[in-house]
């Protein structure tokens, strides 16, 4: 059984290696021993604490083989983006040059830099084994998903609007045409370099050294153009994920590698609008079904799984022993349920 779980020291050997595994390199799960120790510390001191109102909590989730203890991906959760510093991000942006003498009105797309995505909630640290588990998407939503289902249990803990940045385009040898454009040229440093030293994209040194004018993009060369919110083909999954759930690509691209930047409103979001409270009880599924999401109402131990249930039409659900034991409930125990498909994400 596969089930999606906060994660625990005891996890850092295999969390390290999927931060080392061949993909793109995600700045939130830096392949660096001291660091993701440092993340999986603030996730059990962030679920220990009692939390009125957001701030420097960050999550960290771990989808795992209960049969095996074999761990098949990661996924985060920062409760505030940019809590201590900005959070910054390129703005698309129409800017229009006009001269009535020239009989000229022309526009012309710019990328801004910005700090307004800081002070929203952030989905991070997205990883899932392909190669282990198939290309499927119903495993990778379970992952994706189950943190959404832990936001909508514990709404106080996080801001009503979230966003996500996925990794951007990058060759075989981690190299960014619109990296070696754009920042490259404030930088005079390599791309995954930038990456690892960025260290979640909020440092200062951003707004120091970054263009604060607007970057006209005619005047950027066509192959950097062209990725310009395209998701690195390592992210596809997770991109599709995102727009299952809700999201959509806005305004903003990555500042680095001009990845896509997707937003919501949290009540769009369709594990949040649709989930509902149900009281458990054991026992044999029968009848049509189709997937749900099911999770506990806990916080240091909250679980989140699949399980195949027949259309949920009154306060009771009715779950397999095993999967029970999964969710570590009783008979009688509240769990937040909602159809993988719901109404809208067909």
């Amino acid at each position: 059984m596969l089930l999606v779980r906060p994660s625990k020291l005891s996890d850092l050997p295999q969390i390290e290696r999927m931060a080392r595994s061949d993909g793109p390199v995600l700045h939130s799960l830096p392949p660096d021993r001291e660091r993701l120790q440092q993340r999986v510390n603030d996730s059990v001191h962030s679920l220990r604490a009692d939390v009125d109102c957001p701030g420097e909590e960050s999550y960290l989730f771990v989808l795992e083989d209960t049969a095996t203890g074999q761990l098949h991906g990661t996924a985060g959760i920062m409760a505030v983006a940019g809590y201590s510093e900005p959070f910054y991000a390129f703005r698309n942006e129409v800017l229009v040059h006009a001269s009535r003498e020239l009989k000229v009105n022309h526009r012309v797309h710019a990328l801004v830099t910005s700090h307004e995505l800081t002070g929203r909630s952030r989905l991070t640290g997205f990883y899932f084994d392909e190669a282990a588990l198939g290309r499927g998407l119903a495993l990778p939503q379970l992952l994706s998903r189950a943190r959404m289902m832990f936001i909508a249990q514990h709404r106080e803990r996080f801001n009503n609007e979230i966003f996500s940045v996925l990794p951007g385009v990058t060759d075989d040898n981690g190299r960014s045409p619109f990296w070696d454009a754009v920042g490259f040229k404030f930088f005079r440093r390599d791309f995954a370099e930038m990456e690892l030293a960025s260290g979640g994209r909020s440092r200062t040194f951003i707004a120091e050294m970054m263009q604060v004018d607007p970057l006209y993009v005619p005047l950027i060369a066509e192959e950097a153009q062209r990725v310009m919110g395209e998701p690195h083909a390592g992210a596809r999954t997770n991109y599709r994920c995102h727009l299952a759930e809700g999201l959509e690509p806005d305004h903003f691209v990555d500042l680095f590698d001009a990845g896509p930047v997707l937003t919501a409103q949290l009540d769009v979001c369709r594990s949040v609008r649709y989930s509902r409270l149900h009281t458990a009880r054991r026992g044999e599924v029968s009848g049509d079904t189709v997937p749900h999401l099911v999770s506990n109402t806990l916080t240091a131990d909250f679980r989140c799984l699949l399980v195949d249930l027949p259309p949920l039409l009154g306060d009771e659900v009715v779950l397999p022993p095993e999967v029970a034991d999964a969710l570590e409930i009783v008979d009688g125990d509240a769990v937040r349920c909602v159809p993988l498909q719901t109404e809208g994400g067909r």
